[in-house]
């Protein structure tokens, strides 16, 4: 992991303490920081997340989501963070606060919170839940600190909230020699077998090829519900447009065999979308096209690489997990998995959160799959 990442995780997990707590206020961001939201993002304590960007803002807005634009500010500093906010009968709003709030400590949480609540009451917009999912690691402090500040334990949300993390600050030999013996011995006997990577410039060829990888490896591991071709493709284009999104294939037999998008985000890459064919003929492909992406995130500057998924930690060897697969392949580049505290509630109203939680989610749910035949989040 990272240096200054690593220092802001531990931060984040430390144990309450008797200092004071800071003081946040909360706005809707200015037209010019919107315009400029990205270079605010990659700023905040933790460097901000590509689910944060203005990327993700377009392709979310209008999808069933409104996009709010939310900053957080202290003496000391500013956290800028997207809300995802979806309006229900009888209920009022809902607020997703998509991989954030991104603060310099765990122990800001309750007065940042705080600060959200009261703006919203203030702004009349009734909103009955903040719904968070901040990265911070998982541990008992970290639980107790959540829980100090009111939150309430939702169902996870994004795939990595368990994930493996790869830290690609060194020189690239330094991040090849800490890699796996396996992984090293893959990605060797790929390139001695004359296996290459190719970089694919973005458009509906390379969108579609990508597709059909991921369609096949769902369809014969059934590791992850698939969104639509159009909603992919809309997430790769606009990441694409920004210089922010990256495609890596290998080939076999003259068709894609392997296919991977790598985000740079700031200081952080990503690995958000991959696949292949089942039952290739080439050895360790896979490992390289990974190999590939990390050499290219480091010449853009990014320190660490997210593998973007795997089981948690203490279910790392389940073979029953979904993700099990998965798992064994990511963790073979870094043997650690980092289990963040995942998805939690702030419950603004206790009585529409009630009814939210015992079924009406479950009914919303159900209908805007049934309407739009896309995931509600």
């Amino acid at each position: 992991m990272s240096a200054h990442i690593h220092e802001y995780r531990n931060r984040a997990s430390t144990r309450l303490d008797t200092a004071p707590l800071r003081e946040f206020t909360a706005r809707f961001a200015t037209a010019e920081e919107i315009e400029n939201w990205d270079k605010h993002v990659t700023a905040n304590p933790n460097g901000g997340n590509m689910l944060q960007s203005a990327a993700y803002a377009t392709v979310k807005n209008g999808s069933g989501w409104r996009v709010r634009f939310l900053v957080l500010e202290n003496p000391e500093t500013a956290s800028y963070n997207l809300v995802l906010e979806k309006k229900f009968p009888v209920l009022g709003r809902l607020w997703y606060l998509i991989k954030g709030p991104d603060l310099a400590a765990a122990e800001d949480l309750k007065a940042a919170l705080e600060a959200c609540a009261a703006f919203a009451r203030g702004r009349k917009l009734n909103v009955f839940t903040i719904k968070i999912e901040p990265d911070i690691i998982d541990s008992a402090d970290a639980r107790a600190q959540l829980a100090a500040a009111g939150l309430v334990k939702a169902p996870n949300i994004q795939s990595n909230d368990s994930t493996a993390l790869l830290d690609i600050s060194g020189s690239e030999e330094t991040v090849f020699k800490n890699i796996s013996s396996r992984a090293r011995n893959a990605i060797r006997r790929a390139e001695r077998e004359g296996c290459e990577v190719v970089r694919m410039e973005q458009g509906p060829e390379t969108y579609r090829a990508l597709y059909d990888l991921m369609a096949d490896t769902v369809k014969a591991k059934g590791s992850m519900p698939l969104r639509s071709y159009e909603y992919y493709a809309a997430f790769w284009d606009e990441f694409c447009n920004r210089g922010q999104g990256n495609f890596f294939f290998a080939y076999e037999d003259g068709k894609p065999s392997v296919g991977a998008f790598v985000i740079n985000y700031g200081a952080k890459a990503t690995y958000k979308d991959g696949g292949s064919i089942q039952n290739r003929k080439q050895y360790g492909d896979s490992h390289l096209v990974q190999w590939a992406a990390i050499r290219r995130m480091q010449e853009l500057g990014c320190i660490e690489y997210d593998f973007c998924g795997t089981p948690p930690a203490s279910r790392i060897k389940d073979k029953s997990h979904n993700l099990y697969g998965m798992g064994m392949f990511k963790t073979s580049f870094t043997k650690t998995v980092t289990d963040f505290v995942g998805c939690h509630d702030y419950v603004l109203s206790p009585l529409r959160h009630r009814l939210w939680v015992k079924g009406a989610e479950r009914v919303f749910r159900r209908i805007e799959t049934a309407r739009t035949g896309q995931q509600f989040y």
